[in-house]
């Protein structure tokens, strides 16, 4: 088993712990990585985007113009696709872009994120996160603390709101329960910042 310090909210080592092999000690896949992060995205999509066709268009009931004797091309109506404000021909039309993947699939990725944030050294176990009131400020401290440049993802055990109003103003950080921790979210963040109740929560759930 891998072991890593964990820190204080003043960004002293309190300690240390160790982390399963088989969720943080993986070999990261990355075609699964990038399969899930496509899955994800495709979930997010609306799929509102809709276009209309000749029939939906308003207006052209009347045929423009007769159909011999004129020198020019027939025409059965102005809302077909050549003419302007026509119909559209094969255009987008709503649907849903969701898929699932396979649950190993899923799981998989998750180990791999896991390990890839270990294997980085971007990875920083934290005893507890915790505010007597929603401070901004507190938030700020930690992190600088903790030396945390660029982006981050703190993941909580649990919805805390004064964790989390602390946070939400501060560009680049997200606050994140175990519950709702994802791939993107992983990958997408500089440093991956977690608490050691959240740390065996996971290693309940992907043991």
């Amino acid at each position: 088993m891998a072991t890593v310090d964990v820190y204080n909210m003043e960004g002293a080592v309190v300690g240390q712990m160790e982390l399963a092999d088989g969720i943080f000690g993986i070999e990261p896949h990355e075609t699964v990585l990038h399969m899930a992060v496509v899955n994800q995205l495709a979930n997010r999509r609306q799929g509102t985007h809709s276009t209309k066709t000749r029939s939906e268009v308003r207006g052209g009931g009347r045929k423009p113009y007769r159909q011999k004797g004129t020198d020019r091309a027939r025409q059965g109506s102005i809302r077909a696709a050549q003419w302007i404000k026509g119909g559209i021909i094969f255009g987008p039309t709503p649907r849903d872009y969701g898929y699932t993947l396979p649950k190993k699939v899923r799981r998989l990725a998750m180990k791999s994120a896991l390990s890839s944030k270990l294997k980085d050294g971007s990875l920083t176990v934290l005893d507890a996160l915790r505010f007597e009131r929603i401070r901004t400020k507190s938030m700020v401290k930690v992190l600088a603390d903790l030396k945390v440049e660029g982006s981050a993802l703190l993941v909580l055990p649990g919805p805390d709101e004064t964790v989390q109003r602390s946070a939400r103003n501060i560009p680049g950080i997200k606050t994140v329960s175990v519950n709702n921790l994802n791939v993107l979210d992983i990958l997408k963040f500089d440093r991956f910042i977690v608490t050691r109740e959240a740390v065996e929560k996971v290693q309940e759930v992907y043991v």
